[in-house]
């Protein structure tokens, strides 16, 4: 083995919302930390909007508003079910989001994670970019010590890693600290960045100022594949993507590119990226397995942050402020562990997830444990229904002659027609149990 370089408190891997955290927290406390990004840049990989909830970078850096790459604050949540021609939906929009303080933000990856990085910077972390951790290095014991790269010279070694490598956990893989990355437990999501003026983007939805909007979507947009859409607004584009579970990908032969390209020209859709630029296309991964596909994520000089650690919440969209928490809890469990001197062994570390047990992040998770199998496992909740909630729309709301008692009627044997009493309480039973 080659000369070691130097000695660290604690390397971390990845500098996306997770492993930024991380450094931060640890090396605002003093700790001497070294973060590796396999990227030219953090965020590099990241080209695509996303949404920040402000609360869990708020705990980390409280005045980030001042200085942060901020898009819009978001002020309207829209959900539609969607069928081939329409959707049934439901939005709330407040003016009360117009606060002080805004509660939620999109952003642009590539703009946020690097201005991130440069806060891990000033408070004394080393970042050192372009640089893959191929794998841990262990000792007699099989105690995490450090990793190697692919730069030359010997193994970096500290006294723990975080691995905020991102859903592939290749690193974890390499160790054998994880199992594979199962096909059924991932979503493969396609993004795209349509620019338009900033007074287009205020008129097509009714904004103002730096105020936003947010649509989830969901329904045959998937061809019958277990997934959703998006659209969120920037100052001066639109992100639109649409992602399914790899495994449904893998067995219906549709391309992802196709998927994304027959979302846009949804007549929803189209009218409000009509006469767009598209100048950015990414497809990346999403954890979606939910709390029952969770990795080990601690072990002796080991913890798994953020996507690593399989914490997104697929029922509320939640992913950036799980990672950035988990990012959080971590540094502060090995920086308490530093301060009491007490090394980072498997016991010591369990601390990490006991803070997580405490915290909304783990409480979540294990609400919403069934739900992916509920979805994987019925798929009428993603196709039948959209279609029987619009089909109801259209009879109710046109206005042709008839009595609303035979349009009463004719609802009804719609409804038992496609799917029967008997599975709609079975249904309604399933999404109850799924739920609690």
């Amino acid at each position: 083995m080659a000369t070691v370089q130097e000695r660290f408190d604690a390397i971390v891997v990845g500098a996306g919302p997770a492993g930024n955290a991380a450094a931060y927290t640890m090396a605002k406390a003093g700790l001497n930390v070294l973060q590796l990004e396999r990227g030219e840049y953090p965020g590099s990989k990241n080209v695509q909007g996303a949404i920040l909830y402000a609360d869990a970078l708020e705990k980390i850096i409280p005045d980030f508003r001042e200085d942060a790459p901020l898009e819009r604050h978001v002020i309207e949540q829209r959900i539609w079910m969607m069928d081939d021609s329409s959707h049934t939906g439901m939005h709330y929009r407040s003016e009360d989001f117009n606060e002080e303080k805004p509660n939620r933000y999109t952003i642009i990856r590539a703009q946020f994670d690097r201005w991130f990085s440069s806060k891990v910077r000033e408070a004394g972390g080393i970042v050192l970019c372009e640089t893959t951790v191929t794998e841990l290095v262990k000792d007699t014991k099989g105690n995490v010590i450090g990793v190697l790269t692919d730069r030359h010279g010997g193994p970096l070694l500290a006294d723990v890693v975080v691995m905020a490598e991102g859903v592939n956990g290749l690193v974890g893989q390499r160790s054998g600290l994880r199992d594979e990355l199962k096909p059924d437990n991932v979503a493969l999501a396609v993004k795209e960045m349509h620019f338009l003026p900033q007074d287009v983007v205020e008129s097509r939805f009714n904004l103002k100022g730096d105020a936003g909007v947010v649509i989830e979507a969901m329904g045959t947009i998937t061809k019958g594949m277990t997934g959703t859409g998006f659209l969120y607004t920037n100052k001066e584009s639109v992100s639109i993507g649409i992602g399914c579970i790899v495994s449904d990908m893998a067995k219906s032969g549709i391309k992802p590119y196709n998927l994304l390209d027959s979302f846009k020209t949804h007549p929803s859709i189209a009218p409000l990226i009509a006469g767009s630029e598209v100048k950015e296309y990414v497809a990346h991964l999403i954890p979606e397995g939910g709390f029952r596909a969770m990795p080990e994520i601690y072990g002796n000089g080991w913890v798994v942050t953020g996507d690593a650690a399989h914490l997104v919440n697929a029922v509320h969209r939640e992913g950036s402020n799980l990672a950035m928490t988990s990012g959080r809890l971590a540094g502060e469990t090995i920086v308490w562990l530093k301060r009491r001197r007490e090394p980072c062994t498997s016991v010591n570390l369990s601390e990490y997830k006991k803070r997580l047990e405490d915290s909304f992040v783990l409480k979540d998770m294990r609400k919403y444990q069934k739900i992916p199998a509920l979805l994987h496992g019925n798929r009428q909740l993603l196709d039948l229904y959209p279609r029987m909630m619009s089909g109801i729309a259209q009879t109710w709301l046109r206005v042709d002659g008839k009595a609303k008692t035979a349009k009463e009627s004719e609802i009804f044997k719609s409804v038992r027609k496609q799917r029967g009493l008997a599975g709609l309480v079975a249904d309604g039973l399933r999404f109850a149990r799924a739920w609690r």
